[in-house]
């Protein structure tokens, strides 16, 4: 069986996205799956392309024995067909990745606060702008996005 392959996607790919992507590679990698997924994590917006993810966010992961590997990237409608699953951060992450090809999209396209266990939020909310407890509260979130995704997606 083929790894399963997902994209997750926020604005510009130096916090939520990265984040999301490295909770999921540790829940993975903690559980000895990582072989069954291929991750990865994407902006909508180009501004930080090539750049490692923000300090802050990089700082908050450590503290939790998270690493978030990955440098900053946009999507592209290619990706569409790459993935599986793409799992956006909010609602305007969602148009934006539905607007790349609309009809021929090959991947599930969802917001990855559907696969939250303990918090009702509709979305992820961006931290950029605000303190170091933003960053602790998307943490929170996305460990507990991406561990009910896993357990959805977790070979039987």
């Amino acid at each position: 069986m083929s790894p399963q392959r997902l994209l997750f996607v926020c604005l510009g790919n130096i916090c939520r996205s990265p984040a999301a992507e490295g909770v999921f590679l540790h829940l993975v990698a903690r559980e000895g799956l990582g072989d069954q997924f291929v991750v990865d994590s994407a902006g909508t917006g180009s501004w930080h392309v090539g750049k490692p993810a923000d300090r802050r966010m990089l700082a908050a992961a450590e503290k939790r024995g998270i690493a978030l590997p990955s440098r900053a990237r946009q999507i592209e409608a290619a990706d569409l067909g790459r993935f599986d699953r793409i799992l956006t951060m909010d609602n305007d992450n969602l148009a934006a990745v539905q607007a790349l090809a609309p009809g021929t999209e090959q991947a599930l396209i969802e917001p990855i606060t559907r696969h939250c266990r303990q918090f009702g939020s509709l979305e992820v909310p961006d931290p950029y702008y605000g303190g170091e407890d933003g960053f602790e509260q998307v943490l929170d979130l996305l460990e507990d996005a991406c561990g009910g995704l896993l357990d959805r997606l977790r070979p039987r």
